[in-house]
């Protein structure tokens, strides 16, 4: 089955587009646009969820010094231009970064943009008592100092070859210190009005903001680039299903725009006949996993020791059952019903770029029963009457959680029937999207709690440098209640080789010795059976037939360019 997809560049975009048109584009001068999210969005403050979905609905508000474009290729956002060793930006021992920001950028209520609301960024988010989702952008920095209003200088604890991590892309934006001053630490889930409606430089700025629902938004007035952006207004709404997202594009015309299509491929192809839509698809990091828990979550524990270090996980801290739960799992098939052209089966927890997946982990992609039954006995697991396995009176039973999606539920279903075939009993459970990869402290359903034995979902991470990805698995970077739970070390896993291993990438200058870590880091992890890679995933989205300047982005926000966004007229 052939998908028709289009993936169009910047260049190319404009091209279809006559001088006369351009010239005439004014700002506001496109009208409505209407997004549909069917992962609602909880929070305008990306550094309290650390979710793609929140991730992209602030890109359009809070910008960064430098973001990557379609290309992957660093581009100069707030800051002048991108530090080099070449004009003096970077020092010659790698230890230092000097940003210099725009001439006259406002904030959207007017106040100047200055070099203190960067120093203030990092200091909300390595706060030792916050909870910052994006904290990983920060490791390794020694300090942030603003030299005057337009010049911020980040000093490393160590040679640091790549320092374009923070400040940049999406999930690591500037926020004004005037708005969010009173906002540190475990203050930080308190401040509703800020964290709901940040003050931003991008082009739009929140009129009304309703959490896991719809978020109103009107063209920022203060914004840097006169002309733009073109639509006067956007509602972006959220809620629903991914089948309804896209019949919303495709089909109906309510929408301009719907992200995240994840749907089995025969549906794709049935709502593209109805020939109002067009299909944005490209590959990049994303990929689809499940995640394996190394801590206890019984509800017998106090709330706060659920899903802690205090209490290893009783099954699956023992690396036999891990990979005979991988040995069992058949990934070519899942790809195939579940995303056909636009998912690769994997087992690498880093599948992009290209030269930095590994080639030493393919044997899962052949699932292996006999050997998954051989683990499980191994490790003193035996069959009851009923064919789960027991051990010391304790019944091999997992809960599987993830979130409503009709292919997440097919693959939970497969995955169960498997996983009972050598004698693992399974709960399934799928919570909503928008409260699954919500940023409630308080939810007991949230992917960053994980108050499950196992779940499913995808993530991603920007630029083509993983090291901050690979950062996040790191020992100390788990949510944990005294945060409030934010943190992307999801899992909770730690491993002080692991740890050693990316603090050597971490300062490695040499680009061929860097692949190498990374391709080492990622065999240390998925060799650990630390969580069970399943596919690479394209990013699949849809625009109206009439909606222009969109270029597909798989290495920053998707909405990374939204003020060119604008409505194509005869």
């Amino acid at each position: 089955m052939r998908l028709k997809a289009t993936l169009w560049g910047a260049a190319a975009a404009l091209a279809l587009v006559p001088a006369a048109a351009m010239a005439e584009r004014e700002r506001g001068s496109s009208g409505h646009l209407n997004i549909i999210y069917w992962q609602a969005v909880s929070t305008m403050n990306p550094f309290l969820s650390g979710g793609t979905k929140e991730m992209n609905a602030s890109s359009i508000v809070l910008e960064p010094l430098a973001r990557f474009d379609a290309a992957g290729e660093l581009v100069a956002w707030l800051a002048e231009e991108i530090p080099t060793l070449d004009n003096g930006g970077v020092s010659e021992d790698l230890k230092t970064i000097t940003w210099r920001l725009k001439e006259g950028l406002l904030w959207s209520d007017g106040t100047p943009v200055t070099a203190a609301d960067v120093v203030f960024t990092h200091e909300y988010c390595t706060h030792p008592e916050g909870g910052c989702s994006y904290r990983d952008r920060f490791a390794g920095i020694e300090s942030v100092v603003a030299e005057d209003d337009h010049t911020v200088v980040i000093t490393f604890e160590d040679a640091t070859p790549n320092p374009y991590i923070p400040f940049v892309g999406a999930g690591s934006p500037i926020i004004q210190q005037a708005q969010f001053q009173n906002c540190l630490g475990a203050r930080a889930p308190e401040c509703t009005d800020a964290n709901f409606a940040p003050v931003g430089t991008g082009p739009y700025v929140v009129t009304d903001f309703r959490p896991n629902d719809v978020i109103q938004f009107e063209a920022n007035p203060n914004y840097r680039v006169p002309t733009q952006p073109y639509f006067a207004t956007i509602t972006w709404a959220g809620g629903g299903d991914a089948t309804g997202a896209a019949r919303a594009v495709f089909q109906t015309g309510e929408m301009d725009y719907a992200w995240n299509l994840q749907l089995a491929p025969e549906v794709i192809e049935q709502m593209q006949s109805g020939g109002q839509g067009e299909l944005l698809v490209d590959f990049g990091p994303l990929m689809e996993r499940i995640e394996l828990n190394f801590t206890d979550v019984s509800a017998d524990l106090p709330d706060d020791e659920r899903g802690t270090r205090m209490h290893p996980h009783p099954i699956l801290t023992d690396i036999r059952v891990r990979e005979a739960l991988s040995r069992a799992i058949d990934r070519e098939l899942l790809t195939e019903i579940g995303y056909g052209p636009t998912g690769r089966a994997t087992c690498n927890f880093i599948v992009a770029p290209p030269a930095m997946a590994s080639p030493n982990n393919d044997n899962c992609l052949v699932q292996d029963m006999d050997r998954a039954n051989e683990l499980l006995d191994e490790a003193g697991w035996e069959r009851g009457p009923d064919g789960i396995r027991t051990r010391d009176g304790m019944r091999l039973e997992l809960l599987f959680n993830t979130s409503t999606n009709a292919v997440r539920q097919d693959f939970q279903a497969l995955i169960q029937q498997w996983w009972r075939e050598i004698g693992v009993d399974t709960r399934l459970r799928n919570i909503d999207a928008g409260v699954f990869f919500g940023s409630d402290p308080s939810s007991p359903d949230t992917y960053v709690k994980f108050w499950a034995d196992v779940q499913m979902y995808a993530s991603l991470f920007e630029g083509t440098d993983p090291t901050p990805h690979l950062e996040q698995r790191r020992c100390g970077r788990e949510p944990r209640p005294e945060t409030q739970w934010p943190g992307q070390n999801i899992n909770r896993y730690c491993n002080p080789e692991y740890d050693a291993l990316w603090a050597e990438l971490n300062r490695e200058p040499d680009p061929e010795r860097r692949q190498e870590l990374v391709i080492a880091l990622n065999d240390m992890f998925v060799q650990d059976f630390a969580h069970l890679p399943l596919v690479a995933r394209g990013r699949v989205s849809a625009k109206s037939t009439d909606l222009g300047g969109v270029v597909m982005n798989v290495w920053d926000s998707e909405h990374w360019n939204q003020a060119e966004w604008y409505r194509i007229t005869e």
